[in-house]
């Protein structure tokens, strides 16, 4: 467990037998409403929010200690320790009672280098996983393959920027044996800095396409950035780079690294491939697995064809990481697994089925999804989408290529915002009719139009970048049908 001296030991480099310091740290938190007893609170600078305003509410809830960077009220009922000092030594212990701040330089800075260094105490394995698209998912399939034999942690939610990963890490203990890491993305220097902190063993790599483009202003920037993840992993043997034969911006990433490269897709080249994919729709899917001249039968409750790749990734970690194929399935076939966690299945309307894919979307998301609709059988099938935002230059060419597969799966199209116009526009291009094409300022006119329109047996997509906030929509129709 973390106890206090671990974290001033981690800062300044030095040990102290002083007692105060044995006392442990159950939890690392930046919310004061996350605090536990025992918690170290870790007070931010954000934009909208200072930590360093709720202290006080952080100690009464149970905070032993809480890390600073501005100077705070000494009038207070809390010590100030200024480990700008380059030692424990040379700071006054005698008169500190719990709970006390802990002055640094950069707050963030502080709670990364503590990342770091418990980390580096761990003998565990790390997986990390970034791409595009489809990163959360693949993070819980393989956590759950890994599960099967090993003690493992995993990433909570999508915490994977240089805050989330921080916290994740710091929840180690001496009986986890492997983690599975989700790596996220926004700027060159990102997925660096979290393998700094990290040390991954495996880098898998889902994908490569213009999502976040607007900050990070070209394609090729992004494949640079997803590549700092396999420039970062260790030589062969104990490192290995997952990387996805069907998508030649991954594949170009395999001389960045010294690690193994092992492939997986679709591509008859690939070390684990699939073949034979059918869609069961809302039941899951099936297909067969490839490798080393085994061919197995496999059917798991993934929804939607593309998720063939998420199962093959997952599959691919636990090959490397010596499983059996009979744990493999199991962990693929899971039923407790988080995997298909933004994707849901809810009763609608006049006994209607909504499909509740509001988490966040890209072009590439919404044609999977819109594929996972053509293969349900239904009256009539339904697409909801709205805006897909931080598209740059890509912004109406993405948003046309997905109307484009909407004429071929939908029966009717509802669209949200200026820029699923071009949604719209893509469909009429290819064969839909303007009858068949609603287009809405906003989720209010969009629901207006449901309630007034959905037939008994219509499954209806809901899908659109997640401030457009469409899980309101889904809500409402829901309790409100």
């Amino acid at each position: 467990m973390l106890t206090l001296g671990t974290v001033v030991g981690a800062l300044t480099g030095s040990q102290s037998e002083i007692d105060i310091l044995n006392h442990p740290i159950s939890d690392v938190v930046i919310d004061s409403r996350k605090v536990s007893d025992k918690a170290l609170f870790v007070a931010l600078s954000g934009e909208h929010t200072d930590g360093h305003q709720f202290l006080q509410h952080a100690f009464s809830a149970g905070a032993v200690a809480a890390l600073v960077d501005q100077d705070v009220d000494v009038s207070a009922d809390f010590s100030v320790l200024d480990l700008r000092q380059t030692a424990t030594a040379g700071l006054n212990w005698q008169r500190v009672q719990i709970p006390f701040c802990l002055r640094v330089e950069d707050s963030l800075a502080a709670l990364q280098l503590l990342a770091k260094r418990w980390r580096e105490q761990m003998d565990v394995r790390v997986i990390g996983v970034t791409g595009s698209v489809g990163k959360t998912t693949t993070k819980e399939l393989t956590a759950a393959v890994l599960s099967r034999r090993f003690s493992t942690l995993k990433s909570a939610g999508n915490l994977n920027n240089e805050i989330g990963l921080p916290l994740t890490l710091l929840q180690l203990r001496r009986s986890h044996e492997r983690a599975v890491l989700e790596m996220g993305f926004y700027e060159q220097g990102d997925i660096a800095l979290l393998c700094e902190l990290a040390q991954p063993h495996i880098g898998v790599i889902t994908n490569v396409y213009p999502v976040h483009l607007e900050r990070a202003g070209s394609l090729e920037n992004i494949c640079a950035g997803k590549g700092e993840l396999v420039e970062a992993l260790p030589s062969e043997p104990n490192g290995v780079a997952v990387l996805n034969a069907d998508e030649p911006e991954v594949m170009a990433m395999k001389p960045r690294t010294r690690a193994q490269v092992f492939t997986y897709g679709l591509n008859p080249e690939a070390d684990l491939r699939a073949s034979n994919i059918q869609g069961m729709g809302l039941s899951g899917i099936r297909f067969q697995v490839h490798y080393l001249g085994d061919i197995l039968h496999v059917r798991v409750p993934l929804l939607g064809r593309h998720s063939v790749h998420t199962a093959l990734r997952a599959a691919a970690v636990g090959l490397l990481e010596k499983l059996t194929w009979q744990e493999i399935l199991e962990g693929l076939q899971a039923q407790d697994s988080q995997a298909q966690l933004r994707l849901y299945a809810v009763p609608g309307p006049r006994k209607s089925i909504i499909l509740d894919d509001t988490y966040n979307a890209s072009p590439e998301s919404t044609i999977a999804a819109l594929n996972l609709l053509g293969d349900l059988d239904a009256p009539r099938r339904v697409a909801v989408l709205g805006d897909m935002l931080e598209l740059g230059s890509f912004e109406q060419q993405g948003h046309k290529a997905v109307g484009t597969r909407v004429g071929d799966v939908a029966d009717l199209l509802i669209t949200i915002g200026e820029r699923a116009e071009s949604i719209a526009e893509g469909a009429r291009a290819s064969g839909m009719q303007e009858s068949e094409i609603s287009r809405c300022r906003d989720g209010g006119e969009a629901l207006d139009i449901l309630r007034a329109e959905m037939r008994v047996g219509d499954v209806v997509l809901v899908k659109g970048s997640r401030s457009m906030r469409l899980d309101k929509l889904v809500h409402e129709l829901e309790i409100h049908p």
